[in-house]
Formats: C-alpha cells, sequence, structure tokens
C-alpha cells in the first residue's frame, strides 16, 4: 500500500495546506488536502478552475465561500461543490480560526501551485505582490482569476 500522505506544510501568506494524497498517488483520480485560515486572514482573490472541481468539507471554524456570487456559510461538517467554471472565494471573518478539507477531481491541483504562489508572496516581503506573477502561476496550475 502506498503512503500518500507527504504532510509537508506550506505557507501561502497566512494560510497553512497540508496535502494528504496528491494527484499521483491516486492515479490522477483525486488530490486532497487540509487548510487553516485563521481569523480575518487575507485569502486568495476569486478565481474558477475548467480542469475539476473542488469539494470543500469544513473541520473547525466557519468560511464563508462566495460561489457565483452567492455567500454560504461551511462549518464542521458541512459541504460544499463547487462546479468546473463556478468563480468562487471564501473569506474567514469570524474571530476564531477555520479549518477545512478540500477535495480536487480529478487531482490534478498540485502543492507545486501553492508552494509558487508563497514564492511570490515571500518575495513582496510584506508589500504587494507581483499580481501579474501570481495571475500567471494561476493559469499555468489551471485556475481562472475572475474578472
Amino acid at each position: 500500500m502506498m503512503n500518500t500522505n507527504t504532510s509537508e506544510e506550506i505557507r501561502v501568506g497566512s494560510l497553512t495546506i497540508r496535502f494528504l494524497v496528491e494527484g499521483a498517488a491516486s492515479g490522477g483520480s483525486v488530490a486532497v488536502f487540509e487548510f487553516d485560515v485563521p481569523a480575518g486572514a487575507m485569502v486568495p482573490a476569486a478565481h474558477s478552475h475548467d480542469a475539476y472541481e473542488e469539494t470543500i468539507y469544513g473541520l473547525e471554524g466557519v468560511l464563508t465561500w462566495t460561489v457565483e456570487r452567492t455567500p454560504t456559510d461551511v462549518g464542521p461538517g458541512e459541504v460544499l461543490c463547487i462546479s468546473r467554471g463556478a468563480a468562487h472565494r471564501f473569506d474567514n471573518t469570524r474571530d476564531v480560526d477555520a479549518k477545512a478539507l478540500a477535495i480536487v477531481t480529478p487531482g490534478v491541483l498540485s502543492p507545486d501551485y501553492f508552494l509558487e504562489v508563497a514564492t511570490i508572496l515571500d518575495a513582496a516581503a510584506g508589500g504587494p505582490p507581483d499580481l501579474a506573477s501570481i495571475g500567471a502561476v494561476m493559469q499555468r496550475h489551471g485556475l481562472t482569476p475572475a474578472p
């Protein structure tokens, strides 16, 4: 049996991502990662993806997901399915940290995406990041920034 837990923590700004199953370990069928979102954290801009669905399962706290301009709170034990092509984003507007599980099918999103974005944010040293570079990374990994 193959161990699919990479357990490497990836810091992207104030978010922490831990891949539990990478696409390569599942024959490309699924990628699964946990992510921590501190209260009031800066979060990714709205985006969509055409190559995969994303299912969010709440673990701790509450994240407000806005999918096609409709907000939905996702707390522990609650699930939200995000269809291919649906513009979405999330926020933690509460005063407690949140944690969720993301299931990406097929498993085409890899840790490389988060590592590349983290490198750009780190290079900005707390200043404004290079948005064109972030956009290029997003597109290379199948994410499309929302207008």
